[in-house]
Order: structure tokens, then sequence, then C-alpha cells
């Protein structure tokens, strides 16, 4: 099998070329592949093929196999691949992911090759119902507790297409237990489908630093849809406005709550770091 890695701050998967390519158990191979050790090593894998509803599609599973709805590193990429490949015509196209059909903007370097992109990551969800979590369905999750272990967090849950529960820290981020937590927020009852889980402190205003204990994949160094979620988390409790600054381990997002449409748009790098075979 044929594959490129890549990566968005960090957030790396190996993303195979389906209009080439045929796998025909991608859960397998995507718990073989992301193996660090004995793999090629990643966050996941993303398939990029033919759709009906958009030039391209693209799938995305998780390290452990499961298969997620969406991730907006992983479409950035998917993004960068399509256009440096002249797959898709034109700086903006639509690309048919797990959480509906999304826009995205290329922007171009001096060699024509895409550098970074806008990511229209749709209209967040924030009713019980949407995440999905336990309780009435068309009541929002904001400010709500939590008791895990020796700890009481506060959290606000949102939707990108995806589940995410976002806390924020007034501590040393760096220095926080993410390990010790991560696992049991995700896996807790509330949430049938398990959940991303955001730890998140303010650096200043409209500024943000984030951790992110991604849903079958334990910490990852940036998370799309986790930054979008803690955008809207924060402008729901007062802390930021509707343009925000996130720093995340492996690098910074730009992302914005439009008023006009009420959708999150993302803009961030997209790095290609080599292509290879793999007998699987």
């Amino acid at each position: 099998m044929k594959f490129t890695k890549m990566h968005g701050i960090g957030n790396d998967y190996v993303y195979v070329n389906m209009f080439e390519e045929t796998v025909d158990n991608p859960a397998e191979v995507a718990i073989k592949v992301s193996d660090r050790h004995f793999g090629i090593g990643g966050d996941g894998l993303i398939l990029i093929g033919p759709s009906e509803k958009a030039p391209v599609r693209m799938r995305m599973f998780n390290a452990d196999g499961s298969e997620a709805e969406m991730c907006g590193n992983g479409l950035r990429c998917v993004g960068k691949f399509v256009f440096d490949r002249k797959i898709v015509e034109g700086t903006s196209f639509p690309v048919e992911t797990g959480a509906g059909v999304l826009n995205v903007q290329i922007t171009p370097d001096d060699s024509g090759l895409a550098a970074a992109a806008r990511i229209n990551m749709g209209e967040p969800h924030l009713t019980r119902g949407e995440i999905p979590m336990q309780g009435p369905a068309d009541e929002r999750a904001v400010k709500q507790r939590l008791q895990i272990r020796d700890r009481e967090f506060e959290f606000t849950a949102v939707s990108m297409g995806n589940p995410h529960c976002v806390i924020f820290l007034e501590e040393d981020l760096d220095a926080f237990e993410i390990e010790r937590y991560g696992p049991e927020i995700e896996n807790h009852t509330l949430f049938p489908q398990r959940i991303n889980v955001e730890f998140v402190t303010q650096q200043a205003e409209n500024e943000l630093c984030q951790r992110t204990w991604e849903r079958g994949c334990a910490e990852t160094l940036a998370c799309g849809t986790g930054a979008s979620a803690v955008c809207v988390a924060a402008n729901l409790l007062g802390l930021c406005g509707r343009n925000t600054l996130i720093h995340l381990k492996g690098g910074d997002l730009n992302l914005e709550w439009s008023e006009e449409d009420n959708c999150i748009y993302k803009t961030g790098p997209a790095t290609e770091v080599f292509s290879g075979e793999i007998k699987l």
C-alpha cells in the first residue's frame, strides 16, 4: 500500500489515495500503520477517495481502529494533498466528511504548493442530544460539573460533528496530569459515544492555550475540531470574542465563529513529511 505521512501542527496521520489504492479493512490497517514502534506512526489513518457529494471524500480512523466523523487538522492536509496533486481544480473546493460536506480554501506558496488552508468546520451543535450525552436532549451543557477521581471539573460540551468536552483551568497547563483525568472523562457514562476532552487556559484577551485528550488516540499535539469547540465554549462563557488565537502543543490555529453563517472557520498550516510503501 502506497501512503503519504502528513501533519497539521503535529496532529499526524497516514494518508492513502483511494483513487489509486484499495484498503479492504481500514480499521485493522489503522491500528497497524499508527503504531509508532512497529508501524509508520501516527494518530490514525485517513483515506482520500471518490465522493458522490464533492470532488473528494475523507474517511478518518483513529489509532485504535475506531472511525471518527472529522478531524480539522486532517482535513487541512487532505486539502493540501488533493491540491498539490491536482486532484481538484482551484484553490477553494468542498470535501465530503463524516460531519458533512465542508469547504477548504488553500493558500499556495511561491512554488504553487499549498502552504496553509482555511477550513469551514461547519456550525457548532450545543444540545445534549446533538453531542451526544445523557440528559434532556434539547438542553445545553454549559458550565456542568463533573467529578473525576479527586477533582471536580466544570465543562461545556460542544459537537463539531464529533463530541467535545471543554474544561477551563486556572493552573499550569503544562503540569496538568492529562493522563490521569483524560481517559476517565473520555469514557465517562455521560457520553455514550465517548468524547474528546480539551483542557484550556486563558493567556490573554482572545488568546488561549489548549491540550487535547483525543478519543481513541490519547493526547495529541493538536486537534482542529477541538480548537473549534474551544472557540465556541470560550465565547459562550464570555472569555473570548468570535476571533480567537489558540496555542496547541504542535503550533497555533486561528479560529473565527462567523456571525454571518454561524460556522467556525479555522486557518492553519498543513505539512507533507514523506511518502512510502508498506506491506500489509
